[in-house]
Order: structure tokens, then sequence, then C-alpha cells
């Protein structure tokens, strides 16, 4: 029993942290954030910090770790739905780890967790026209078709996140599941 408070105060602590990095990294480069400004605005001291991670670097990389994790076991599990309902669910996921997005599209980040992003995407997108039209995985019309596809759907996303997800969950997912219907639709048509 005294384990899981443990656990439960760690794992709440690492959520202070991050969320304390994710607004640090909305204000400034990631090379000028200091552990100290981390630990000031998560209201931990600089040893509890370092109980979780070696420096800033070594934040970064876990969190963007963990998101990939989730973002790719996610998709896995969606990829079978139709549009709607699979962009419901990863807008879901965007919205309830906002602070996550906002340092994924930063300007200040290293754009590394977008371009992994945009490849899980693009992996998926690739697979689905590939299956549907009968083509191979390496196909070159498929490679450039996945592409203007997952960056489509992540331009919306992207400017959604900019603007601190002013519009509605529901507006987005509208949005986003016509447009990449349209262009599925586009797609099929195409010679092979």
């Amino acid at each position: 029993m005294i384990e899981k408070k443990i656990d439960r105060r760690a794992l709440k602590t690492r959520k202070a942290i991050c969320s304390a990095f994710s607004q640090l990294l909305a204000e400034k480069e990631l090379h000028k954030i200091t552990v100290q400004e981390i630990a000031d605005k998560a209201d931990v001291n600089r040893v509890t910090f370092y109980k979780h991670y070696l420096d800033v670097y070594d934040l970064y990389d876990k969190i963007e770790e963990d998101v990939l994790v989730e973002l790719g076991l996610l998709i896995l599990q969606l990829d079978e739905l139709r549009s709607e309902k699979f962009f419901a669910y990863l807008i879901d996921y965007i919205y309830n780890n906002k602070s996550i997005f906002k340092m994924m599209f930063t300007p200040n980040g290293t754009n590394r967790l977008r371009d992994k992003f945009s490849r899980i995407m693009e992996g998926l997108f690739r697979k689905l026209i590939s299956e549907q039209q009968n083509r191979s995985l390496t196909d070159d019309k498929i490679a450039y078709y996945s592409c203007y596809r997952a960056q489509g759907c992540i331009a919306i996303i992207e400017k959604w996140v900019i603007a601190d997800l002013a519009e509605s969950k529901e507006l987005i997912i509208k949005i986003i599941s016509e447009l990449d219907n349209n262009t599925e639709k586009l797609i099929a048509q195409l010679d092979h």
C-alpha cells in the first residue's frame, strides 16, 4: 500500500515537471531552459528533478519516447477504423495531452517529435493506401500520396494546437475527417 502512494506521488511529480517544461518550451528555445526554471515552475526542488531526469535533454527525450509509444499504440489500434472515428480518438488524445502537443509544435523545440509523429502518420496512410490500391508499400506514388495525406492532417492539428485548441474538438474532427475522406477518394480515382 505504501508503495502505491510513492508511485502515485512520483507520477504526479513527473507530470508537474513535464507540464512545467512544456510551458517553458512554448516561451523559449530548448537550449535556453534550465533545470532550475523547470523546478521552480513545477514547484519541486532541483534534487527532485534529478531523481527523475539527468538534465533538460533527458527530460525531452523521455517525453518524446513516451508520446511516440502512446501514439504508435493508438494508431495501431485505430488503423482499421473509419476516418471520423480514427480522428475522434486521435483528437481526444491530443486534447488530453495538449501541453505535450504544444511542445511538439512550438518553434522553440527540436522538431524531432513532430517529424516522428509525421513518419508514424505517413506509415499508417502508406499501409492503408497500398492495401486499398493493392500496390506495394515501396511504390513511389504511394509514398507521395501518404506524405500528402499525413502532412495535411498534421497541418490542421498543428494549427489547432498553436491556436490553443480554441475551436471545438468536434469541429476539428469534422474538418480533418472531411478533408481526409476527400483526399482518399481522389487517390482512389488516380491511375495506377
